[in-house]
Formats: C-alpha cells, structure tokens, sequence
C-alpha cells in the first residue's frame, strides 16, 4: 500500500484515484499521521457486505436476540407482605 501526503494526493488526484484502482489500498497520512485510505468501490462494497452488524442495528432489528420465556399477564406469583414481629 502507497501512502500519499494528503496535499501529494489532493494535487495528483488522478494519479492517486488510478494507483488506487490498478493497485490497490492508497494510505493517506496528515502531518505524518494516517488519517484515511481509498479503496476500489468493489472492494469497499465486499467489506461492507463482510461486516458485523453495529450495536445499534442489532438493538433496532426485528429479529429474536435469545429465546426469553414471557409469562402470561396476571400468571407471576407474588410475594407475600412480610410480618413485623
């Protein structure tokens, strides 16, 4: 993987977006740091079909988490008060 100055890769754009594409993952670093990669959109597309659900989607989705036994309403036994002695 290529790593690119962000203003190398905001100036020679089209030699950035062309290595990506014949190459491979381009890194982009700011002020020495990695800050981003440019992926082909195939492969971005067969990551993100590859990828775990997020804690959010799997609290929002549809589907049964775990087999939880639900009683029926009014069918729990309650406690009896305690006796002060």
């Amino acid at each position: 993987m290529q790593t690119w100055a962000v203003q190398d890769a905001k100036a020679r754009f089209s030699e950035f977006l062309e290595k990506c594409l014949t190459e491979g993952p381009q890194m982009v670093t700011r002020r020495g740091t990695e800050a981003a990669v440019l992926v082909p959109a195939d492969e971005w597309r067969r990551l993100q079909a590859s990828a775990r659900p997020s804690l959010k989607e799997l609290l929002l989705s549809e589907q049964a988490r775990a087999d939880i036994p639900v009683l029926a309403r009014g069918s729990a036994r309650r406690r009896r008060p305690a006796t002060l002695r």
